[in-house]
């Protein structure tokens, strides 16, 4: 009986949490009545969902203007999605606090392999000459480039050919009604609804990502509403079957999160022995005409833009001085508003670059660094808050924040200073 048991809370996780509760208790004694059982409490779980889209979403769509019309097709046939992650069952209780993961933290180098890399560069190639009058407007209206909307799209859905599966309403009704978030995405359920009342694209074709992210450029519906544009002219924002609107909707999503017409995103540069890797940081920002006074130079060979020397630059170092270094601009930090990685944002004006001029791969070596469990950066990590070194958090992911601590903490042991977790630093970290 009990290895039966094992076996079906495997194959659905969500029901194993009903057994803690109780809720089957009572027919514990046999197999054919535990199925049951479980298939009563799914449809019980069904039909409090229904009552909740009519009891407390509707009101809401309604205030915002949408109509019984479309709240109807929107959720006509539409049943909760268990397979989605994060669910939380009514009456089961709050989800444990999981422990960290024993997950191996890899390369940055491995973000940028070829068979990522030179797809995405040849596509966006392609795309570039095909959508030229297109990116043309998109650039004069909002001052982003065309090669970095154009990079941004391909990241985000391969240009339009990755799959996005998913009912939107099927996926924010499931977690709106029962996930660890409920409240986030029951808000967007409300504006994806709006989205559909106001015809961008019939319900039928508003699919999106297993969390609720619509379209080619991945909007979540509130991020649609703030952000989305025409860029055909039909008066609609259709980011699932446009592309014009979906490049016009990426450069306004950056234009209107900062974006400085006129500079570029970075630079790959050498970065001397004399200058200090715990120098990385948005916060410790400098003239890119001083960071060239301390000795670092393009590793094209070529000058700085003279209009670039005049603004602020940041170093930013990925894997520290195992990988390549950049000076980056305030641009850069508007690719994270998109996503907040730091490779995510490199790729994406990387590959902007190598699809408008050609550029190779970064000249810096990524160097052999990864391999460490999550959990040992984090403990490296709670060793330097220890000492009073800001790391961001004991997350076990070595940002920028914890690639400088070490940085500073090697300096100030008499170490050279690499800026980037390793094995080798374990035992004198670890205590």
């Amino acid at each position: 009986m009990f290895d039966a048991l094992k076996r079906l809370c495997r194959s659905d996780s969500r029901l194993k949490q009903f057994l803690v509760v109780g809720l089957l208790a009572p027919v514990l004694s046999s197999g054919p009545l535990l199925n049951s059982a479980l298939a009563q409490n799914k449809a019980k779980v069904e039909r409090q969902f229904q009552s909740w889209l009519a009891k407390e979403i509707w009101p809401r769509a309604r205030a915002e203007g949408v109509s019984r019309r479309t709240f109807n097709r929107a959720f006509s046939g539409v049943t909760l999605n268990w397979k989605l992650p994060g669910l939380v069952p009514p009456g089961s209780p709050p989800p444990k606090k999981r422990k960290q993961r024993q997950s191996e933290f890899g390369s940055p180098g491995k973000y940028f392999n070829s068979g990522t890399v030179n797809p995405a560069t040849r596509i966006g190639q392609q795309m570039a000459g095909q959508l030229s009058q297109t990116l043309t407007n998109i650039e004069r209206q909002t001052g982003v480039p065309g090669r970095i909307a154009l990079a941004v799209w391909g990241r985000e859905s391969a240009y339009g050919r990755a799959k996005i599966p998913h009912n939107v309403f099927q996926v924010l009704g499931t977690k709106g009604f029962m996930s660890t978030r409920a409240k986030y995405f029951s808000r967007e359920l409300v504006a994806a609804l709006k989205i559909a009342q106001l015809g961008h694209a019939p319900s039928s074709a508003m699919k999106s990502s297993w969390a609720g992210a619509l379209g080619q450029p991945q909007f979540m519906p509130t991020s649609f509403l703030n952000y989305a544009a025409d860029g055909d002219g039909d008066g609609r924002a259709d980011i699932w079957r446009s592309q014009a609107d979906t490049l016009a909707s990426i450069a306004n999503y950056l234009a209107l999160h900062g974006w400085v017409p006129g500079r570029d995103w970075g630079f790959e540069v050498n970065l001397p022995t004399s200058v200090s890797c715990s120098l990385e940081g948005p916060d410790q920002g400098r003239s890119i005409a001083d960071w060239a006074a301390m000795g670092i130079t393009r590793v094209s060979g070529r000058p700085f833009p003279a209009h670039e020397r005049r603004g602020v630059g940041y170093l930013m170092m990925p894997a520290g001085r195992d990988g390549p270094a950049f000076i980056v601009t305030p641009n850069f930090y508007v690719l994270k508003k998109y996503n907040t990685s730091d490779l995510y944002a490199l790729f994406v004006g990387h590959i902007g670059d190598r699809i408008q001029y050609n550029v190779k791969d970064f000249a810096g070596r990524w160097g052999e660094v990864g391999g460490l469990y999550r959990s040992d950066i984090a403990a490296m990590q709670r060793t330097l808050i220890k000492q009073g070194h800001d790391v961001g958090g004991a997350d076990g992911l070595p940002g920028y924040k914890t690639r400088r601590s070490i940085g500073r903490w090697q300096e100030a042991n008499g170490r050279r200073a690499t800026c980037f977790p390793k094995a080798s630093m374990k035992a004198a970290l670890i205590r």
